[in-house]
């Protein structure tokens, strides 16, 4: 069976998981032979988008250009991994019709509770937001946009990774994206 080009789309509060899990999976998806780019949102912000802030509509920049990203490199047949916060469903929405003009879209909300991914604060951005040191932080004073109807909801709390990634792997699987 060839390579069916598609994107996986990690979205969830900082914290939530997505990192681990997209790494993961995307290490699963290369073991099977697959052409796999992770683009992982800390990344994208440092190599392609540092000049812009978290305003709504430099967030909603930043998730387009992801999703560009994406879209050509599914274009090429690659699969792609993405773990980025991508708060606003409008964004993800455009992020999703660039990559659908060239192959599948799946969106995995990481729906770990804001006090779980609290408990988490391994960079103390959530300790920081709190104070007030950090300005339109998702999930503190700017909103998180759940998405409605994503493809897959894993809440991570109390979840092994292995156990989020055979999920994720078994929804690719019964959306025929990955053989049986």
């Amino acid at each position: 069976m060839a390579q069916r080009p598609f994107t996986v789309w990690f979205t969830g509060l900082s914290g939530a998981g997505k990192s681990t899990i997209s790494r993961l999976v995307a290490a699963e998806l290369e073991q099977r032979g697959l052409t796999v780019e992770l683009l992982d949102g800390d990344a994208v912000r440092r190599h392609l988008s540092s000049e812009l802030g978290f305003s709504k509509e430099d967030r909603d920049t930043n998730v387009e250009r992801i999703g560009w990203v994406a879209s050509r490199l599914v274009r090429a047949g690659a699969v792609v991994v993405v773990a980025a916060i991508s708060p606003y469903r409008q964004a993800r929405r455009v992020a999703r019709e660039l990559v659908e003009e060239h192959g599948a879209f799946v969106e995995v909300h990481v729906a770990t509770s804001l006090e779980d991914c609290m408990s988490r604060d391994t960079k103390g951005l959530y300790a920081r937001a709190l104070a007030g040191d950090v300005q339109n932080f998702t999930g503190v004073s700017d909103p998180y946009e759940e998405p409605e109807s994503p493809d897959l909801r894993i809440d991570t709390a109390g979840t092994a990774p292995e156990v989020s990634v055979a999920l994720v792997l078994e929804r690719l699987r019964s959306l025929e994206l990955l053989p049986r």
